[in-house]
């Protein structure tokens, strides 16, 4: 009988977001694919190191302990590598006693083209292409995994989620028009619009999911908070927007142009989730952290990129 993922919250990760494969990359990229199947198979008995995205996928994982008439959470490990490389990905996952059972080896293919096969509602890679071609598609969230930070040390009891605002939960219609016409034209169409809904962006399925899984659970165990460039009064525009949707963030951050990352320090994220490398890079070096890129087809598009990938291999 096929197992249903309904009311299941469905996490595709790339083993390079789940575990720490740079090493491994580098010899690929240096030496060629022929000298990393050779290395990976002659240390396929040795555990990798933790990637960015562990901590989140750990923690995610745990919630399924509190239910135990239905899985709220499944998480399917989606590699590049062929079978064979992948088979010390898995015993990785084993050594880790990560309860991943699904698993996709592509040699090499896209992990896009996979998405729907596998009813992805969130995907986590370090590779620009699947991302972006994710996130033109619409087929769920998507977000480019950064390197991780050096002294993340995490909550153990309570799964922490950080999110942006626009282009991230929202549409990048308004921010299209910070961006075009400037700050005091931006407030006064956020003003004059505090009841109209913002649109729906990449991650606002994603949020509603989560919430729902909040919402069911019989303690807290997760935090969702908001943290935005957004200040008074664009501020109530979101408010009223989360309300509609019956989404209930944990705590709200407005913070009017300020760095975001003494918040996401106290706020101990473990993943946090924006669609500009300007903040996502200074937020790394402190918390896990993941950029969601524009579609190709809006205007921010154009422009954006080229600095933000380069930053995000770093």
């Amino acid at each position: 009988m096929p197992f249903d993922l309904k009311n299941t919250l469905v996490i595709g990760i790339s083993s390079r977001a789940l575990f720490d494969l740079e090493k491994e990359n580098k010899i690929y990229e240096e030496q060629g694919l022929e000298e990393y199947m050779k290395y990976q198979v002659e240390h396929e008995d040795i555990p990798l190191e933790k990637g960015t995205a562990f901590h989140l996928i750990e923690s995610l994982l745990k919630l399924n302990q509190t239910k135990k008439d239905r899985k709220l959470i499944e998480v399917v490990i989606m590699s590049r590598n062929s079978p064979d490389t992948g088979l010390r990905i898995l015993n990785s996952i084993k050594h880790y006693d990560l309860s991943i059972t699904r698993s996709a080896f592509t040699s090499s293919v896209s992990l896009a083209n996979y998405i729907e096969a596998f009813d992805v509602d969130l995907f986590l890679s370090k590779s620009d292409s699947d991302i972006q071609d994710i996130i033109d598609s619409g087929k769920c969230a998507a977000a480019l995994i950064y390197s991780p930070p050096t002294n993340f040390k995490p909550d153990n009891q309570v799964l922490r989620i950080a999110f942006d605002a626009d282009a991230v939960i929202f549409s990048d219609a308004s921010e299209y028009i910070y961006k075009k016409d400037g700050l005091k034209q931006f407030h006064e169409n956020e003003s004059k619009n505090e009841d109209i809904p913002l649109q729906e962006g990449p991650f606002a399925k994603f949020i509603k999911l989560l919430s729902k899984i909040q919402r069911g659970l019989d303690r807290n165990l997760i935090r969702i908070a908001i943290v935005t460039a957004r200040d008074y009064p664009s501020n109530v525009r979101v408010i009223k927007t989360l309300r509609g949707w019956g989404v209930s963030v944990d705590e709200a951050f407005f913070l009017g142009g300020v760095s975001k990352d003494k918040v996401l320090e106290a706020f101990n994220a473990h993943i946090f989730f924006d669609d500009q490398d300007v903040h996502v890079a200074p937020a790394s070096i402190i918390v896990p952290s993941s950029r969601v890129p524009y579609k190709k087809s809006s205007p921010l598009f154009e422009g954006s990129n080229s600095k933000e990938n380069n930053n995000s291999k770093k």
